[in-house]
C-alpha cells in the first residue's frame, strides 16, 4: 500500500505536469520521461483496434509480425538518438508475441489467458537483473501487471463464462452475452472490486510516473493504459 498511498501524498517534484505555459520549457530528459509514458500508453491501447481484429482473422500474419516489430526496436536501439524508443518497442514485441497467441489460438479459454502474457516474464527478470534493456522489460512488466489485474476482476465478478461464451458465438450475439456481463459488474460486488482495482492501477501508475528514472515512465504509461483499455472494454458492452 505505500506506493498507493506516496502517489496521492508525494509532491511531484522530478516531473511536474506539463501545460501549455511550461511545456516549452521542459528539459530534454523531462521530454524523453513524458513521450515514453506517452508511447506506453499508446502501445498497449493501440492494440485493441488493431491488433484483436486482426488476429481474429488472419493470426498467423499478426504472429508474423513479430520479428519484423523486433528488427525495427533492434534498428532503433543502434541509433543513440532513438535507443529509448527502440527499448520500449523490444518490449512491446513480447506483448504483441503473447496477444498473437492467446488471442489467435485460445482465446476460448481465459485461464490460459495469463500464462500465456507471461511469455516473456523469464526474459523481462534476466534483463532486469543484469541491467539490460531496462525500459522495454519494465515496459513488459507494467503491461503483465495491468493484465493480472484485470483477469483478477473477471475471476472476482464470475465472468469467466462470459469471456468463453464470446469468444466461441458469432459478433452479431455478443449483446446478449455482454449485457449478462454488465449485470453481474453492476453489482455493489462488481463495482466495489471496479473502484478498488482502478484505485490500485492508477495508485501504482502515478506513482511510478513521478521516479525520475526512464524505465518507471514506461512501467507506469503501462500500467494507467490498462485502466483506459478497460473503460474502452466497459462502453463497448454498454453500447452492444
Amino acid at each position: 500500500m505505500i506506493p498507493l498511498l506516496s502517489a496521492f501524498l508525494t509532491p511531484a517534484r522530478h516531473l511536474p505536469p506539463p501545460n501549455l505555459f511550461n511545456v516549452l520549457t521542459l528539459t530534454r530528459q523531462q521530454k524523453e520521461r513524458w513521450g515514453l509514458a506517452a508511447l506506453a500508453v499508446f502501445l498497449v491501447s493501440a492494440p485493441v483496434f488493431v491488433q484483436a481484429p486482426l488476429v481474429r482473422a488472419w493470426p498467423w500474419l499478426s504472429l508474423a509480425l513479430t520479428p519484423l516489430w523486433v528488427a525495427l526496436a533492434l534498428t532503433l536501439r543502434r541509433r543513440p538518438a532513438q535507443a529509448i524508443w527502440g527499448d520500449l518497442l523490444l518490449g512491446f514485441s513480447w506483448c504483441w508475441l503473447a496477444g498473437s497467441v492467446y488471442w489467435g489460438w485460445f482465446r476460448w479459454e481465459p485461464f490460459y489467458h495469463l500464462p500465456l502474457e507471461s511469455v516473456g516474464l523469464p526474459a523481462a527478470l534476466w534483463g532486469i537483473s543484469r541491467r539490460r534493456g531496462l525500459i522495454g522489460h519494465y515496459f513488459y512488466l507494467g503491461s503483465l501487471l495491468g493484465t493480472a489485474v484485470t483477469d483478477g476482476y473477471f475471476y472476482l465478478t464470475g465472468l469467466m463464462e462470459s469471456w468463453r461464451r464470446l469468444m466461441v458465438i458469432e459478433p452479431a450475439l455478443a449483446g446478449s452475452v455482454f449485457h449478462q456481463a454488465l449485470g453481474q459488474m453492476q453489482t455493489p460486488w462488481g463495482i466495489g472490486w471496479a473502484m478498488l482495482l482502478a484505485l490500485l492501477l492508477w495508485g501504482l501508475g502515478v506513482w511510478a510516473l513521478r521516479r525520475p528514472a526512464h524505465p518507471w515512465q514506461a512501467f507506469g504509461g503501462a500500467v494507467l493504459s490498462t485502466i483506459v483499455v478497460d473503460c474502452l472494454f466497459w462502453l463497448a458492452a454498454i453500447l452492444s
